[in-house]
């Protein structure tokens, strides 16, 4: 097991967590410590080292598009095992997240392995599939060649799930939409304003056509599954709940949720918008704690 510790009947790891205070970060360090293992994680911020200490952590402030800062701190980390929970979504900027895809996951990556660390997990998406009927499985074929914008992150997300695949042992978690603290689809987020009619306010509004089809997760369930995936085989795994659902379900539900006025149903349905199947990470033992959106948008209220 290298240098993977027992402990009370355990095996444990030192894991280092790359973007430990994002919507999933900030869900994943607690579950990695009580499941006994030894965290590090990084922000680029002062202000977020400070938020991983405080839930008992290690912590390192650094930039992952800093390549030689980078090498330094996971040589001096040695971790076991790294997880991947890289985002850039904050204002809604495609190109910035596609250039952390590409870019900060080859640094991180790099870096990971000059190491010698041997595992890696990492965030990827399961709405980049190419176009078909039924929910997509992991062997479904990516949107390679899709027209732009939507060929930019097919991109990002290949270029990111090819680079991971350099690690010894690599899982790319394919997940759902997120909502729950943190997302975009939280009460009082950029979702929400959208709804509510806030002009400035930016939502995925392409996917709301009212038979097009997507797939949910609950934040506390993609953190959950990327425990559970440090002792999963190689490869890419559906992340998402059990139901996926057309628009015209879930918008109306979600509004409701987040006590805004439900949007008026756009017709139509974009043919890559066909949800996921999350048959195989159960068949490794995940279950999603919240099966369907229907209740875990109202939980979001709790």
């Amino acid at each position: 097991m290298g240098r993977f510790r027992l402990i009370t009947g355990e095996w444990t790891m030192h894991v280092f967590v790359a973007g430990a205070t994002g919507a999933v970060g900030r869900q994943l360090v607690p579950l990695l410590l009580a499941e006994g293992h030894r965290v590090t994680g990084i922000s680029r911020s002062s202000a977020g080292v400070e938020r991983i200490r405080r839930q008992g952590a290690a912590a390192v402030q650094a930039d992952v598009f800093d390549r030689e800062a980078l090498y330094r701190v996971l040589a001096t980390a040695a971790p076991d095992a790294v997880i991947h929970q890289l985002t850039d979504l904050s204002d809604a900027d495609g190109e910035a997240t596609n250039r952390l895809r590409r870019e900060g996951t080859g640094n991180l990556v790099d870096a990971a392995v000059s190491a010698d660390v041997t595992r890696i997990v990492a965030q990827s998406i399961a709405w980049a599939y190419a176009p078909g009927e039924g929910p997509a499985y992991e062997g479904t074929p990516l949107d390679v060649g899709a027209a732009a914008p939507r060929g930019g992150m097919v991109e990002g997300v290949r270029a990111l799930e090819e680079k991971a695949a350099e690690v010894e042992t690599a899982v790319q978690l394919r997940y759902g939409i997120l909502y729950g603290p943190g997302t975009w689809y939280a009460p009082g987020g950029p979702v929400a304003a959208a709804l509510a009619g806030d002009p400035s306010a930016r939502f995925l509004g392409s996917t709301s056509a009212d038979l097009s089809v997507m797939s949910f997760l609950h934040v506390a369930d993609a953190a959950r599954a990327a425990v559970a995936a440090l002792g999963w085989p190689s490869g890419p795994v559906n992340i998402v709940d059990d139901e996926p659902a057309q628009a015209r379900e879930w918008l109306p539900a979600l509004a409701r949720a987040l006590g805004v006025p439900a949007p008026q149903p756009v017709p139509g349905r974009l043919d890559w918008a066909r949800g996921a199947s999350n048959g195989l990470a159960r068949s490794r033992g995940w279950r999603p704690g919240h099966a369907s959106w229907r209740s875990g948008f109202a939980a979001q209220m709790a």
